[in-house]
């Protein structure tokens, strides 16, 4: 895996305003991303979309691009995609952002470039053991071996919410590094090439790193092995939810938009309100703020 990417990296985790780490983690997607998100997971072309929405195939691609804000013709497309068209108006106009939590004890998130655009990567560690987790690679391992060394943490474990080249590309220099046991989904165990060493697992089965649970759901749709892992022991409930889920938003449903849908409304929007979920790209937030803001789930 060659990685094309370093760079500056950001860590958002709470601690003294900096110049790496006291920026805004800005939404991944934009109105025009939503659309077709959905547009695509419905099989609908544009002039179908449009003639359903009640508007012509150049409104819609002016509402996809951001030069035309208009809120009814917003709604009608919302209602023709099945999504919040109050939501979908918010994303228009960049009027919501999620409020970030206060982040537990024992986490820290990195947000590092890629091909243009961010991707995540999470630390999180049992206080008293030291010993740590990480979910995902993003693109620079290099914060996260300091942030170890810093810490005085001993990796335990990195768990992979799926395959895609982003979200793994590091694997193989963070295993050689630190000597820790890598696990991905068996679904997505052939989508790249991993080092042998890395195993496997199905939904379903937990993991132990010093006195944090974290149980494994499948939230397939975007990749077929798309795992959410749920977080239990820090002094708040975390889901580190991969490309499932952005805030305002979700990844796409390259394998199954129905599946995505249901397996975040199922998997993910059932745990309280409180969770904080970890997204694969953008910032965090919560399930609150989810079910009230997200286009998606709003409708």
């Amino acid at each position: 895996m060659k990685n094309p990417a370093r760079g500056r990296t950001f860590a958002f985790d709470g601690a003294a305003p900096s110049a790496e780490n006291d920026r805004v983690i800005p939404l991944e997607d934009t109105v025009g991303d939503i659309i077709g998100k959905a547009q695509k997971g419905l099989g609908l072309l544009n002039e179908v979309l449009a003639e359903r929405a009640g508007i012509t195939p150049v409104q819609l691609r002016s509402l996809k691009g951001g030069s035309l804000r208009d809120p009814g013709m917003l709604r009608r497309v919302a209602a023709a995609l099945k999504l919040g068209g109050d939501a979908l108006v918010a994303s228009a106009e960049a009027a919501w952002h999620p409020e970030q939590p206060a982040l537990p004890a024992g986490f820290r998130a990195f947000n590092t470039p890629f091909n243009g655009m961010t991707v995540n990567a999470y630390l999180v560690w049992d206080t008293a053991s030291r010993h740590a987790v990480l979910f995902d690679t993003g693109a620079d391992a290099a914060p996260v071996l300091a942030a170890l060394k810093a810490e005085k943490l001993q990796l335990q474990l990195i768990l992979i919410t799926h395959a895609h080249i982003d979200h793994v590309m590091e694997l193989p220099r963070l295993v050689e590094a630190t000597g820790a046991k890598a696990w991905i989904n068996v679904r997505d165990r052939d989508e790249e090439d991993f080092p042998k060493t890395v195993e496997t697992f199905s939904a379903g089965q937990s993991f132990i790193v010093g006195g944090l649970r974290i149980e494994s759901r499948l939230t397939s749709g975007h990749s077929a092995g798309q795992t959410t892992y749920v977080v239990r022991g820090l002094s708040q409930p975390l889901a580190v939810v991969g490309d499932s889920l952005f805030a305002g938003s979700m990844g796409g449903g390259v394998i199954s938009y129905a599946d995505q849908l249901r397996n975040n409304r199922e998997q993910i929007l059932t745990l309280p309100d409180a969770t904080i979920l970890a997204c694969g790209h953008g910032p965090l937030t919560t399930v609150g703020q989810e079910k009230k803001h997200n286009p998606f789930f709003t409708g």
